[in-house]
Formats: C-alpha cells, structure tokens, sequence
C-alpha cells in the first residue's frame, strides 16, 4: 500500500506584525494603507511559498522491458508519422485526413479554449477591480413636524433637490496566504490536462483509423478465401456430377458436396457485413458521410510492419500524453489543497473611492465637489458549520484519487509495452508458421484434387484436404491482422512519437 500523502504544515509570518500604532487615528490609518500598498505592489510579500504540496509518487520503474529484443533500446523509436512506415498510401491518406476532419479531436480542442478561459477566471481575483459609477437624484423629502419650519412652531414644509455623483471605486483582495495564487496555478495545470487530452484523443482516432482500416483489409482477404474455396468446391461438383452421369458416383456424393458448396455460398454475406460496417465506422472517424465515403482497400499482405524498438521505460514517463494528463491532474490537486488550507486564514480587502459629488450639476467639478475614501478590512473565518474543513478534506481526498490515477497509469502503460512486444514478436512468428502450413495444404489439396480426377482416391480424401486449406488460409489472414494490430497497439503503447518537452509535471510548481 502507498504511503499516505504528507500535508507540509506551512505557516507564514505576518510582515505587519510589527508596525506600531501612532497616537493619532489619521496616521494610524496612513500607515496601514502604506503597508497595504506594499503588499499589493510586492509578489516577494503575496503569501507563502506555493508548490511545496507534492506527494511521495513510489513509481515502480523498470530498468528494462521483458520482452525487448537485444538490439540498443533507442535503435528504432518510433517517429512522430509512424504509419508512413506501414507504406500504404491510402492508410497515410486516411490518417491524415483524420487528423484534420476527425470530430473527437476537434471536442478535444474546444476543451482546450474552455480551460484557457478558466484560466482567466481564476486569475482576475489576483488583479484588482476597478468600477465607474454615475448617479443623478432628485430627491423630495418629507414635511418635518418638529417645529423648525417657522417662529411659531409650525411645521416645516417639504423640500426638493437634487444630487449628482461621479465617482471611481477599485478594490483589491491581497493574496497574503496565496489561495487565490493556488488556484490560478490549479487552473493553468487543467489547461495542461485539456492539452494533453487533445494528444491522446488524437493518438486514439488514428490508431483506431489504422485498425479499422486493418480490419477491412482482414475482411477482403476472407472474401477471397471464401470465394476460392467456393469456385474450388463448384469445381468438385461439377466433376462428380459428371461421375454421377456415368454410374461412378453416388447420390449421397453428389449431395455432400452441393451442401459444401451452399455452406460456402452463405459464409461470404458475413464477411461483406464486416467490411461495410467497418467502411462506415471509418468514415465517421474522417468526419465523412457514409454514402459518400469508400475505401479501395487490398490485402493485409501487402502491409509492411515497420521496426521499432521501444526505448527505455523510464523515457516512457515523457513518451505518453496520457501519463502526462495524469501528472498535471495530480499538480491541479496538490494546488487546489494549498488553496483550501489557505482559505482557514484571514482575508485582507483593500477599498479606495473617489470622486466628486454636488447638488448641482454646473458646480460638479467645482471646488469643494472632489472627495475620496479609504478602508482596509480584515475577515476571519470563525464559524461555518466546518465547511472549510470538508473542503479541504474533499480536496485531500480528490489529491489522492489522482496520485492512485498517476501511479495506475505509469504502469498500465508499462503493461501496455509489453503485451504488445509480446503479440508482435509471437505473431510475427506464428505468421511465418502459418503461411508453412498454408503452402503445405494447397499442395496437398491440388494432388488430391488431380487424383481424384483421375480415380486413385475418393471423394473423403478431396472434402478433408479442402477444409484444411480452407481453415488454413483462414487462419492466416487472421494472424496477418492480429500482427498489424499488435503493431498499431505498441505505437500507440509508446505514445505515437509524441514527444514532450519539459519535466514532469507533477514535480513541478505552477507555471506562470
């Protein structure tokens, strides 16, 4: 089990601690102005030190991966347009239109505008807020009853005027204990993470574009099989209704291989499913009408598989955009516990208004209209019903999903590597394996079938030879896709050539 997350008990000193209080209440005033106003001006005296809430990581880093082969680690790496290296014209030409048009990837980019304005919301509190204000009243008091309106101690009539104000407010929260700081750096840290969501939705789109792509070159290679092996088994047929015509056959020959055939006929409506849904399904990840969308397609052999190798595991870390979304989750975290550990201490608001005000209007920017206000005001949290202390638990408590995400990833990505050396390295073997026993079974099956013309052997010996390389061809065209599979899934297990710059972020505290 990890260990627990340490929480730095930080304490900051108060630089006003020691300014000393005049006799008189206006100087008094001008001076704790003056403070306030360095503070304002000063980042040197805007709080404590932030960055400082950064959890033990304990990430178990390999040395090596298990399934590497003996070549130099970065012998291969791949490159950032990987798929040029499967030389397929069509598949680079799908894969970059995907880049361009693919729906997802433009989600991804909108998510990035949101958090880039979040970013700006977080930040205005830091900035102070300036406000204009105009008035003009016409006011109309009541008649007063307490004899002031005349020497007989009659009641006072009612009076009219009016009053016109013009005047500028600007206030300004000082960050002394940095929560509004924690959060601004919070924020920039999520627009990290809708960044780095864009690389790995793009990774996602064209790996997937690549697979699918396989995928229907897997399935006109079975529409080719299945329609050799139905003109193989039509031309059977034929033969034995010639033998059946002679007396040479029988009914029950005759009648076993029209099954034959009819079974072949209804495997191929199936593998036509296949490759139309799989042409839709690409045309929605290129952003394309399906009616209006096709794929010429050709066969999973003429696929290139290109060499990569897969680096060090440590370089893994820089290598995945998802490995980094998670590190820049963990740095939000940690600042928003800074931000609301912060908010369990006093906050300093600075006010300042000024402008002129008269009963007249032709007299407003006379002598004697121009006036001006200064407050500072301190707020201390003394009871809220511990709302501040479930915030900051609700904060510990998302800090810790997110380090539990960081470390989860790390190593399903390392997993990630080695399941796909693994499939690479064992299909590739089998493929060579398979395409042995394909040669062999169509050897077998044409001497079987040149026999049988000629009567040495019987119907049984063709039927058995025929469903062997029929399974056989079968079988290969899906270890063909299950290589060129592998192959897109170790790109994408090593990040697609992404390659960042930087150091991890979740290391590091907030960027400006």
């Amino acid at each position: 089990m990890p260990a627990a997350i340490p929480i730095p008990d930080r304490t900051c000193q108060n630089p006003l601690h020691g300014i000393k209080a005049s006799r008189t209440r206006f100087a008094r005033g001008i001076r704790i102005a003056s403070a306030f106003a360095v503070l304002a001006l000063s980042p040197g005296l805007s709080g404590c030190i932030l960055g400082s809430e950064r959890p033990e990581l304990n990430l178990d880093v390999p040395a090596t991966y298990r399934e590497a082969s003996h070549r130099a680690p970065d012998a291969a790496l791949p490159a950032v347009d990987w798929w040029h290296g499967f030389r397929s014209s069509e598949l680079t030409t799908l894969m970059e239109a995907a880049q361009i048009y693919n729906l997802d990837i433009a989600a991804a980019i909108a998510q990035i505008v949101q958090a880039d304005a979040q970013v700006g919301i977080s930040g205005a509190p830091l900035l102070p807020s300036l406000t204009g204000t105009a008035t003009a009243e016409r006011i109309r008091t009541a008649a007063s009853s307490d004899g002031a309106g005349g020497a007989g101690g009659g009641f006072g009539g009612p009076t009219t005027f009016s009053q016109y104000n013009l005047g500028l407010t600007a206030s300004y929260m000082v960050d002394f204990w940095g929560k509004n700081r924690a959060l601004l750096y919070a924020a920039e840290e999520n627009a990290s993470v809708a960044r780095y969501n864009r690389e790995v939705v793009t990774l996602t789109a064209i790996v997937t574009v690549a697979n699918t792509y396989f995928q229907i070159l897997a399935a006109q290679d079975q529409l080719r099989v299945a329609r050799r092996n139905l003109a193989a088994a039509e031309r059977i047929l034929a033969l034995i209704k010639k033998q059946f015509a002679g007396g040479t056959a029988s009914q029950l020959d005759l009648s076993q291989q029209e099954a034959l055939v009819a079974t072949q006929r209804a495997s191929i409506p199936p593998l036509q499913v296949i490759q139309q849904q799989n042409i839709a399904s690409l045309a929605v990840l290129v952003a394309r009408a399906p009616v209006n969308f096709n794929v010429t397609g050709g066969s999973t052999a003429q696929i290139a598989v290109p060499r990569v190798s897969p680096g060090m595991p440590s370089e893994l870390l820089y290598q995945r955009p998802d490995i980094r979304q998670a590190e820049a989750q963990l740095a939000a975290s940690n600042f928003s516990v800074e931000s609301a550990r912060a908010a369990f201490f006093p906050q300093i608001q600075l006010t300042a208004q000024t402008g002129v005000q008269s009963a007249a209007l032709a007299s407003l920017f006379g002598p004697g209209a121009w006036f001006y206000t200064l407050s500072a005001g301190l707020t201390q949290p003394l009871f809220d019903g511990f709302l501040l202390e479930s915030e900051l638990k609700q904060a510990k408590g998302v800090q810790l999903q997110n380090l539990q995400a960081y470390r989860k990833a790390v190593l399903s990505a390392f997993a990630d590597v080695e399941k796909a050396l693994v499939a690479l390295a064992k299909f590739t073997l089998q493929e060579r394996l398979q395409t042995e026993a394909v040669i062999a079974s169509r050897k077998a099956f044409d001497v079987s079938e040149t026999q049988f013309r000629g009567g040495t052997v019987n119907l049984l010996t063709v039927l058995q030879t025929e469903q062997t390389l029929f399974t056989a061809e079968n079988t290969l065209v899906q270890v063909r896709l299950s290589k060129l599979l592998a192959a897109s899934s170790l790109f994408q297990a090593l990040g697609g050539g992404w390659t960042p710059g930087g150091t991890l972020a979740a290391l590091q505290p907030g960027q400006d």
